[in-house]
This record gives structure tokens, C-alpha cells and sequence, in this order.
């Protein structure tokens, strides 16, 4: 079974709590992820702060409008550093995000490394370059001006 790795680096404007404070909420996700994608949060609001053992649950639509449910486990949060979330039911065959956040002066550099592994043997890896890939590629792009836009728009906020 073919592992694949998406590695995203972004510098972020900003103080390491609030960066923490903003993605160590679940509830920011949609906040996060394309319009297009039906994303929807299953699991009872409002969420309590992440903590390992924590299950979250959500809808999204990354293909023809299909719901599909995703269910993840937080495994591992270490505050102000990092956290990784699993899939434990969703379209992959395996999903491992880490969270990485380091400070550099008035900056957070946040890492994030995903890991995964497709369904479907050689048909799921025949789909992974004409389509996978690219989605993945597009969700994250999205994510990294989502993420400019939010922390450039607080700075201003906190200017006035």
C-alpha cells in the first residue's frame, strides 16, 4: 500500500497563543475549508478545547456533492507545539495530520505534514495524480490565503 505525503510550511504573522487559540479549535475548521466542499460539523456544539482522545465528526462533499462522514481522533497534543489528528472513518485509507507550530520572532511557522493512503489498491493510486493529488493541492492553497486573510485581517483590528 503506497503512502503519500503532503508537507505544507506557512509563516504566520502573529503570537503563539493566539495562533494555538485559533487552530486548536475544531470549530475553526470550516473556517478553513473551501465552501465548495459541504463541510458540516456532526459532533455536538460548542466543542470543548482539543485534548488527546478527543473524536470529532463532520460531513464533507469533496466529489460530485456526495456527503461523506469522516469521523477523527486528536492523538497527541502537546500546547503551543503541535497536534496530530487521525481518521478513524472517512475516505482514506489512512489520514495522519500533524500540526506543527514553532515561534521565529514575531512569527509562527506552522507546519502541517499529512500522511495517507488511499482505498481501492491500484485503482485508488491510478486516481491519486489526475485527481487526489490536485484536491488535496487546492484544499491547502485555500487554507494558506484562508489563513493570511483571517491573521492579516486581526492584525488590523488590533492597529485601530
Amino acid at each position: 500500500m503506497k503512502t503519500y505525503k503532503l508537507e505544507r510550511t506557512q509563516r504566520i504573522k502573529g503570537d503563539i497563543a493566539e495562533v494555538w487559540d485559533f487552530f486548536s479549535n475544531p470549530e475553526n475548521l470550516d473556517n478553513l475549508t473551501p465552501p465548495n466542499m459541504g463541510f458540516k460539523i456532526l459532533s455536538e456544539m460548542p466543542l470543548p478545547k482539543m485534548h488527546e482522545g478527543q473524536i470529532i465528526e463532520y460531513h464533507v462533499s469533496p466529489i460530485l456533492n456526495i456527503p461523506l462522514h469522516w469521523k477523527t481522533e486528536i492523538t497527541e497534543v502537546i500546547p503551543y507545539k503541535s497536534f496530530v489528528d487521525n481518521q478513524l472513518k472517512g475516505p482514506y485509507k489512512l489520514w495522519h495530520h500533524e500540526h506543527i507550530f514553532e515561534v521565529d520572532g514575531d512569527e509562527v511557522i506552522m507546519k502541517d505534514i499529512v500522511q495517507y493512503q488511499l482505498p481501492f489498491g491500484i485503482l485508488g493510486q491510478m486516481f491519486h495524480p489526475i485527481f487526489i493529488k490536485n484536491k488535496l493541492e487546492d484544499i491547502f492553497t485555500y487554507r494558506y490565503k484562508r489563513v493570511e486573510e483571517l491573521f492579516r485581517q486581526q492584525e488590523s483590528e488590533l492597529a485601530n
